[in-house]
Order: C-alpha cells, then structure tokens, then sequence
C-alpha cells in the first residue's frame, strides 16, 4: 500500500481499479509544404470539423448538466472562431511554409503560454482551453480520435496526466469513478465540471505519479487530495465506510432544501452565494441560495477583448436579476487591477499591484468606463432586487465621490425617459484596515457593507496574496483579522445597516459559530457551500 498527496478539488470518495489514460500526444512533426494553401484549407476544413464536433458535446452537457454547463462549449467553438488564432495559425502556414499541425501546435503553445503567464487564476485556467481546441484540430488533421471515445465495461478510475473540459465532460459516469491527473489547477474547467457531476477528483500528483497502473486498486478522497494505491484490507474499509457516509450526508442536506437559515436559539442568517457569469445562477438556485451577495462583475471585462459595451452589461445583470426575481442581488462595480488584467485598460505595470491603480481608484479616475456600467446596472434595476457595490474602499470621500458619480447617471437616465429604482441600495466592500477603523463614518453613507476577506487578510498581515512563500504567515483565521470583521458588525449595527461576508472565510465551517456571535447578518458563498452551511447554522 503506498499513498500519495495532491490537491482535492472534487469531494467524494472512489474505490476501484485504475485505468490509465494515455492523453500524452504524439510529437508534433514540422514539414516544409510546397502548396501553403493547400495546408490552409486543410486546416479550414478541420477547423469546421472540430466545431461541429463542439456542437454536438455542447448539446449532449446541456442534456446531461443543463445549459449553464454547456456554455463552455459555446466558448470553445467562438475560440476556434477567433480571428487573431485563426490568422495566427494561417500566416504561420503562409509565411514558414509549414503544415497545418505544426501551425496549429505553435500557436497553441503561443496562446496557452500567454494565457499561463497572466497573475490572474482564472485567466491562466484558460491555458488549458487553448489546448483543448487546439489538440482536437490536430487530432482531426492526424486522423486520430483523441480520448473523446474512450470506452470501459467496467466501473474505473481515470489516471490521465491531465483532462481536458470536453473529455471531462464526456466521461461515462456509469463507469468513471472518480479521476486524478498530474497536471491541472483548481480553477479549471475541468475541476468546475467534475464538481458538477459529482465526480470525485484530485489533481496535482506529481511524486510516484508514473508508478500507477492499469488494474491497480486505487482509493481516491478528493476532500483531503489523498490518493492510496493498493491499499489493505483496514485502509479499504475504512473509506467504504466514509463514502458510506458521505453519500448519506449529500442525501441528508437535499433535505434543507426551502428550510430556514435558523440556529436553534432563533437567530437567522441570510445566505447568498458568490457567481462571476449570468449562467451560475443555475447552481445557486439548485442549492438554494438566498440571493447573490457578491456578483464579481469584472468576469465581463476580463473576458472581452475590448471594454464591454452598456448593452452588453446590461443584458447580462438583466439576466441574473429576472432569474433571481424577488432575491437580492448584490453587483460589485469594477473590480480590475492587482491579479485581474484586462490588456485593453493599457494599465502600467506596478511593482506592487495589490496596493496599487485598481478597483473603485480605476472608476474614480476614469469616470467615463465607471458610468457605462452605472448605466446598465441601473437599467437593469428596473427588472429585479439589485444593490450596488463599491470595492476597495479605504475613505468617505471616496464613497461620497462614487454616489456623487452615480446619482449624475441617475439623472441621465432620468432625463431619458429610462426606468430604474430610483431607491436602488448601495454598499461598500470593507477589505482595507482603513475601512475598519472608518466603519462607523462609512456606514453613515450606505446601506450595507459586506467583508472581503482575502483583501482584508492580505492587507491587515502585510501579506500578499498572490506570494506563494507567504503561505503559512496569511493566516485569514488570525486574530487580527477576526478583531478587523468584529469591529465591522458592530459599526454597521450601531448604524442600523446590515453587514455580510463574502470572502472565503465566510464558507469555513470552523469559524460559522464565530461569525454568528459577532452577529453576522448574512453570508455570501459559493453555491456548494450553502447547503453545508445551513446546515451548520441550523444546528448551533
């Protein structure tokens, strides 16, 4: 018995023999052509033949996972679409003389490289999306079928060095177990999917991974990212036991579903959940998420490729505010700069992003990009429950400044005959020490505050978040930060204005009797995490 340690990024526990994928490809070869325009059209034709591939693994994750899940893949043929890939991989051909796989396989290294050295998570995730369509090109050019159609009688365990989204999305789950890959990120579609289909799952094991083999017995937690390879009798029936148990406990927490967020003492906290697209709405209604306390409305900048049009903006806070109908959702303003870069805002490069030109410095700068969005949230009022909130606070003047800013787009809309909520609420993120200490002024200018603790963490230690040294000295559970988020809920209380918290912090169950004794009103997490949290709450 040997065990291994990655990163768990899909709970549950798999029990069964492996079944290694081999997703290493073959060694693209470079040949000089004497026809480029031939290449070019062999690559056209796999090009079209990649996205009707798309098409139809679009339609079948909208059947087996709904339409959120499926959008992926509406991406992934626009990525195939896209014009500057696309003449990358032409004017290669063209220029060099080469075939079409070679073209495709540069540009593929290109992109993903580019994508893999932005400071952004979310963004370097794309790396791998890249590289999906990209390898389905020269699969379809080399006649090879790549892993789409892999096929098991048996019940398995994947072990591939990695997974791309459309494999992952193709796995039998009658047969697929669970799965663990060398390669990958947290952050990655391919972790999204498998926690959406339930599939138990660890990524990042990287000592003894070349010593798995086909037909071994594996046990996989993707709780703790351990991975046990030929465990023993004890060690196997220990974890029959816990997958016993938490298949029970999913079971059990289906169960909250329409139950009030209420401890047995009758204190009631709301509990929100944290979304980036207009498509996560379908997760927090299927964990029954009170509202949205944290829409992360800088995931429609850094998406585009250019500054996101009113209409485009518009539509999407339209969307989330009509799936929501009466439920609050909470919209944070721009939140661009530190790790989140959007090219297209030409920012200078700063040596010390996380204090730097980012947030409500940028739309307080730049009012002209802060008022388009102001139009289309606004807008977009008129359709459902939506607040508004400014990130990065660290003064009144501030806050007096962004209201200034939006009672000007208010009184456009107003002159233009447009329909709003004239009464629409307005919050700030508290995540500076500055904002601690000026709480009880804040609060006089609001209508709610709401924590970000990874910035309230980072900037309270002298920590940056994004060092990877610094691990062990951010501690978010510190007593210095729980005194900073104590001292919130009190200002906000003695204001009459409600207080929330939608960082991280707020889903770790160690600190859920802490947060209700400071009085906490509300919690925003991922939609996952709701479900385990009420039930949390509810047993206190």
């Amino acid at each position: 018995m040997k065990s291994f340690q990655g990163v768990g990024v899909s709970a549950g526990i798999a029990i069964g023999p492996v079944q290694v994928l081999h997703t290493a490809n073959e060694p693209v070869i470079r040949r000089v052509v004497e026809d480029p325009q031939t290449e070019v059209n062999r690559f056209r034709a796999a090009q079209g033949a990649a996205i009707q591939q798309l098409s139809v693994i679009r339609n079948n994750t909208a059947a087996k996972l709904g339409e959120g899940k499926a959008e992926l893949f509406d991406t992934h043929q626009l990525m195939l679409r896209d014009p500057e890939y696309v003449s990358s991989i032409e004017d290669l051909i063209m220029s060099s003389s080469v075939n079409a796989e070679f073209a495709v396989n540069s540009t593929m290294e290109q992109f993903a490289a580019m994508f893999a050295a932005m400071d952004n998570s979310y963004m370097q995730a794309r790396a791998s999306d890249i590289r999906d369509i990209s390898q389905r090109v020269i699969d379809i050019l080399s006649n090879r079928s790549g892993t789409d159609n892999v096929v098991q009688e048996h019940s398995h365990i994947i072990v591939a060095e990695d997974l791309a989204p459309s494999e992952t999305v193709q796995l039998d789950r009658s047969t697929v177990l669970g799965f663990v890959t060398e390669q990958g990120s947290s952050n990655s579609h391919t972790a999204i999917l498998a926690r959406t289909m339930g599939l138990p799952a660890v990524i990042g094991v990287h000592e003894g991974f070349d010593s798995f083999g086909t037909g071994e017995m594996m046990v996989v937690d993707g709780s703790t990212g351990t991975v046990i390879i030929d465990p023993d009798d004890s060690t196997l029936e220990l974890y029959r036991v816990k997958q016993l148990g938490f298949e029970e406990h999913l079971r059990l927490l289906q169960k909250l579903k329409g139950q009030a967020t209420t401890t047995s003492t009758g204190q009631t906290v709301r509990l929100y959940a944290n979304i980036g697209r207009p498509s996560d709405v379908t997760a927090v209604l299927a964990n029954d998420g009170e509202g949205i306390g944290l829409f992360r409305s800088e995931f429609l900048y850094l998406e585009s490729t250019d500054f996101p049009t009113e209409e485009y903006q518009f539509t999407a806070y339209r969307e989330v505010a009509q799936k929501m109908g009466d439920r609050l959702v909470v919209i944070r303003t721009l939140d661009i700069g530190a790790d989140k870069q959007a090219d297209y805002f030409g920012l200078e490069h700063e040596d010390n992003p996380a204090l730097g030109y980012r947030a409500i410095r940028i739309c307080l700068t730049q009012p002209e990009i802060f008022k388009v969005q102001l139009r289309a949230l606004l807008r977009a009022s008129a359709y459902g429950n939506i607040a508004v909130m400014f990130p990065m606070i660290t003064a009144v003047s501030e806050v007096r400044e962004a209201k200034s800013i939006l009672s000007q787009v208010k009184s456009e809309l107003r002159a233009a005959h447009v329909q709003f909520n004239e009464d629409i609420a307005i919050g700030i993120m508290i995540e500076t020490p500055a904002s601690v200490i000026m709480a009880d002024e804040l609060a006089a200018e609001v209508d709610f505050f709401s924590i970000g603790t990874n910035d309230l963490t980072q900037y309270t230690l002298a920590c940056d978040r994004q060092n990877p040294n610094l691990g062990r000295f951010a501690d978010p559970h510190s007593p210095a930060v729980l005194r900073m988020i104590d001292m919130t809920v009190k200002a906000a209380h003695n204001h009459n204005i409600w207080c929330g918290i939608c960082g991280e912090l707020g889903a770790d169950l160690a600190l859920t009797d802490t947060f209700l004794d400071m009085g906490i009103d509300e919690l925003s997490v991922s939609p996952k995490s709701i479900l385990p949290l009420r039930e949390a709450i509810r047993k206190r």
